[in-house]
């Protein structure tokens, strides 16, 4: 059920994506070879008024072929026989009717559900952010000079840039009134040993954290961990016993390991872990909209959400993300099934909720991303189409055509690499 659901979803972004190209090039009487939901051999199709239109097998993705597209042909009816600013049109209208399904989908969840505004909810008695004057209530407007509409907003900046030992600016409005407010964070020290168990019940080391005592030790994925100082350590609940009693410092303790059936011992370290903290609560929860509000809060949903994926293309730009990181067809799919499954325990309309902000995000997602100017996207082909706005004459055919197809070769492989990689993540 949840794969059937998912494949709705990724497939009416999708059809709406193609609809976009589709209404405007028939409004700018461009002829439309075909129409299709899906890639490979066609399921279903049905010719109509000169277009076909097609269901094919793999719900991955769609098209909306015309004619003239990718040659050169200026006959009448052809894509390229259209006035300059009526393909521009026909172009961005795919990218363009994403945001409008992210945006229509934002106000029906924000109606139903409401927004999450960026209040202080919490302040840590006698912290650095009450002595500098923050207050419950407070609306956060700015964290760190980055603009904030949501509270989302603040959780995302933060997963991206790590909380530093150095002052915390914020802007907060109160009383209709803003201020500026800096304070340091708090910091918790701590000491570890530098892993990351199989599961909360298990001593299985299921990755290390560079640059840590385990790592620097010889510790690998897989070993299990069996005593310290010689006290057994039979599971997670021991761990967790031994660590409360015996908290880590930095003197070295003695660890005892198991690997394919041998016994190891090491002499650990422990290694100081700095953790800066806000000393105040923010929130993420709902609130409710109403009157224009909804429509307000809708839009700034679709914000926050195409500014997420810039700042994630920017990491991924930067090398703090990878390819590794990135998710296709599958991936997608697979996380909407996810979804639905971890909502169904919260009801019905937590379910819808959850599936259809899902569905905004892979929206405005698909939105941003068609705007990359890179060949073989719509970014790309409105980069040509705007030098020949300006030129008043269009870029050569036949190179702007080889440009676009060797950019759908790089996009096929990447794709295929992608497409790989969720297939190792889900098994």
């Amino acid at each position: 059920m949840k794969i059937i659901i998912a494949i709705v979803i990724f497939s009416a972004v999708i059809l709406i994506h193609e609809l976009g190209h589709f209404l405007l090039a028939k409004k700018n009487k461009i002829e439309v070879i075909e129409f299709s939901l899906g890639m490979g051999p066609r399921l279903l199709s049905t010719v109509r008024n000169g277009t076909r239109y097609s269901l094919k097998l793999f719900p991955i993705g769609g098209s909306c072929a015309m004619a003239g597209e990718d040659m050169d042909d200026d006959r009448p009816g052809t894509f390229n026989s259209a006035s300059v600013w009526s393909r521009i049109a026909v172009v961005a209208a795919g990218p363009v009717f994403n945001f409008l399904l992210a945006f229509v989908i934002a106000v029906i969840i924000v109606g139903v559900a409401g927004y999450d505004p960026p209040k202080v909810m919490q302040i840590q008695d006698g912290s650095n952010a009450e002595a500098a004057g923050l207050k419950e209530g407070d609306l956060i407007t700015k964290f760190q000079g980055y603009h904030v509409d949501l509270g989302k907003d603040i959780y995302v900046y933060s997963y991206l840039n790590e909380l530093k030992e150095e002052p915390v600016s914020l802007t907060v409005k109160r009383d209709g009134k803003e201020q500026d407010i800096s304070f340091m964070p708090e910091v918790e020290v701590r000491y570890l040993l530098g892993l990351n168990r199989k599961d909360t019940t298990s001593m299985e080391v299921e990755s290390l954290i560079p640059g840590m005592p385990l790592e620097d030790a010889g510790v690998e994925p897989g070993d299990v961990i069996t005593s310290i100082n010689g006290k057994n350590i039979k599971d997670g609940e021991d761990y967790e016993a031994y660590i409360k009693k015996h908290p880590l410092t930095d003197q070295p303790v003695m660890l005892t390991y198991m690997r394919d059936g041998l016994e190891y011992e090491a002499e650990i370290t422990p290694k100081e872990y700095r953790t800066p903290k806000l000393g105040f609560v923010y929130n993420i929860w709902s609130e409710k909209a109403s009157g224009f509000d909804v429509l307000k809060y809708g839009f700034l949903e679709v914000k926050y959400m195409v500014r997420t994926t810039i700042l994630s293309l920017k990491e991924l730009i930067s090398g703090s993300l990878g390819v590794k990181d990135l998710s296709g067809p599958v991936g997608v799919v697979d996380a909407i099934g996810d979804t639905y499954e971890a909502s169904k325990s919260e009801g019905t309309l937590m379910i819808w909720m959850n599936l259809l902000n899902m569905a905004v995000l892979l929206s405005a997602n698909l939105g941003v991303m068609n705007l990359l100017p890179l060949p073989a996207l719509d970014g790309g082909r409105l980069v040509f189409l705007i030098i020949e706005a300006v030129r008043k004459k269009p870029v050569n055919r036949k190179v702007e055509g080889a440009i676009h197809f060797a950019g759908l070769m790089l996009l096929m492989v990447l794709m295929v690499i992608v497409m790989y990689n969720d297939i190792l993540k889900i098994f």
